[in-house]
C-alpha cells in the first residue's frame, strides 16, 4: 500500500483516484489529525458486501462448506 502525506494527495487527488480505480491498490493518506485509506468505489462496495454476508448467521460456515465441493459436482440450478 502506498503512503503519502495529505498535502501531496490533495494536489494529485484526481490522478490518485484514477490510479486506484485501475490498480485496486489502496492509498494510505497521512494527515496531521490522523490517517485515512482511500480505496476505489468498487473495492469499497465489495468490502461492505463481504461484511454484510459474514454477519448473516450461518453464512460463513455455509460458504466454507460449499467451497470444498468441486465445481464439477455443483448443480446449475441453485434450488432457490
Amino acid at each position: 500500500m502506498t503512503t503519502m502525506p495529505s498535502d501531496k494527495a490533495g494536489m494529485n487527488l484526481s490522478d490518485i483516484i484514477a490510479q486506484i480505480s485501475i490498480s485496486h491498490e489502496p492509498v494510505e493518506i497521512l494527515g496531521e489529525g490522523g490517517t485515512a485509506v482511500l480505496v476505489s468505489e468498487e473495492d469499497w462496495r465489495s468490502i461492505q458486501e463481504t461484511l454484510y454476508l459474514i454477519s448473516v448467521p450461518g453464512m460463513r460456515e455455509s460458504i466454507r462448506e460449499n467451497m470444498a465441493i468441486p465445481v464439477e459436482q455443483c448443480s446449475e440450478d441453485p434450488g432457490w
